[in-house]
């Protein structure tokens, strides 16, 4: 697993490198000193992790998160800071991992190393209210079938992702998080969106051309629903490796 590393400080990040070294799967291939270099980098490298320090000398740490999960939205960030922002909760909502600097450093290793696990069959990607946001999720899909080796699914994956997504933007009218899992069976794509109401599907009409979203999800997956969670409601569809 390919890890960057984002610290002002010099010596921090040569501890850190030295202590990754010892494990064989995760591997260091950059390093920033800066926000807006930290932001270059993850755009060029995709790295699965980036290790994040919020004290950055030029952009504040929310930006930088922010602008690493939209260029680079498959990589996790674990932040390792001195600093303890006073909304820690908006942090750990979009972060795999928090961890203090006066922790012991094996503790965030230790870490990096959950994450990486988790990295290989899990990821998210946050989605604005907007037409565009559909493409993106498509693609999103896409490449993660791919890296996942199930690409048979893609083409039925990425009408459902475009079902959901377009049900958040257009009829929640709310931006929309695509979260996808794969497992032994196959994957599960889920849409969280922070609308009102519920989707419920429409008694099929071939003359009209609105509609049938929810029937072609039911057709294209093996099970799908609607579940309450904290952020809103959450709309998923499974889809089974071995087609029928």
């Amino acid at each position: 697993m390919r890890v960057l590393l984002v610290d002002d400080a010099a010596d921090i990040r040569r501890l850190v490198r030295t202590a990754l070294r010892f494990h064989g799967a995760l591997t260091v291939v950059g390093e920033a000193a800066s926000g807006v270099e930290a932001v270059e980098l993850a755009a060029q490298l995709h790295p699965d992790i980036v290790v994040l320090d919020l004290g950055l000398p030029d952009i504040a740490g929310e930006d930088v998160l922010t602008r690493i999960r939209a260029d680079s939205p498959r990589t996790k960030v674990v932040i390792f800071s001195g600093i303890e922002p006073r909304d820690r909760a908006w942090f750990e909502e979009r972060v795999a991992g928090y961890v203090l600097k006066d922790a012991e450093l094996e503790f965030l290793v230790d870490l990096l190393v959950k994450v990486a696990d988790g990295t290989r069959d899990q990821l998210s990607l946050e989605l604005p209210r907007e037409l565009a946001s559909v493409a993106r999720a498509r693609r999103f899909v896409a490449d993660a079938l791919k890296t996942w080796g199930i690409d048979a699914l893609t083409p039925d994956a990425m009408i459902v992702v475009s079902e959901l997504v377009t049900n958040a933007v257009t009829h929640a009218r709310s931006e929309c998080e695509v979260r996808l899992a794969v497992d032994a069976g196959g994957v599960r794509i889920a849409v969280i969106d922070r609308g009102e109401g519920t989707p419920d599907p429409r008694p099929f009409n071939e003359d009209q051309p609105s509609g049938r979203g929810l029937h072609i999800i039911g057709a294209l997956s093996t099970a799908w629903g609607v579940d309450d969670v904290p952020e809103g409601k959450m709309v998923w569809a499974e889809m089974s490796r071995v087609a029928g």
